[in-house]
């Protein structure tokens, strides 16, 4: 009968160890939970960081559209009496048409950035608008360039 004993000190080992076992799923399944809950919030943040860098790269565009513009209609008043005519009308009509190509690049860039990113919480700047916006500046950056090549002093 001294084997009793031993078979009810194993059962209360065993009792013990399924409560550890069964504890240790509990704490597994909340770990778990806990790391899914993360990983989906740090999905939700990268796809909050990809359209903010979609703005700052379309931002980018457009600043350098605009430096463009700018260089070209400042060709043609700085370099006057410096080099020929033709040159200054050839160097402003580069540098104003390359403005266009970039307010063109900042639309398309914008709204074809590659693979969908996961939704996101930050709200994206309706296309319509860019459109309007990019437009208005390409219609500016062509009345430059008539500007340049209409407004030409003669020599």
């Amino acid at each position: 009968m001294a084997s009793q004993p031993k078979i009810v000190e194993s059962s209360e080992k065993l009792k013990d160890s399924a409560v550890r076992i069964k504890d240790s799923a509990a704490q597994m399944e909340r770990s778990t939970a806990r790391v899914e809950g993360s990983a989906d919030r740090r999905t939700q943040l990268a796809a909050d960081r990809t359209i903010f860098a979609a703005e700052r790269t379309y931002a980018a565009w457009v600043r350098t559209g605009l430096v463009a513009m700018a260089s070209g209609i400042g060709a043609n008043a700085l370099l006057t009496g410096v080099v020929p005519k033709w040159l200054i009308g050839i160097t402003g009509s580069v540098l104003v048409l390359f403005s266009v190509f970039c307010y063109g690049a900042a639309i398309w860039r914008h709204l074809y950035p590659g693979p969908p990113p996961p939704v996101p919480d930050a709200a994206r700047i309706h296309p319509a608008l860019l459109i309007f916006v990019n437009g208005f500046l390409a219609m500016v950056s062509i009345a430059a360039l008539m500007g340049i090549w209409v407004a030409r002093v003669p020599g």
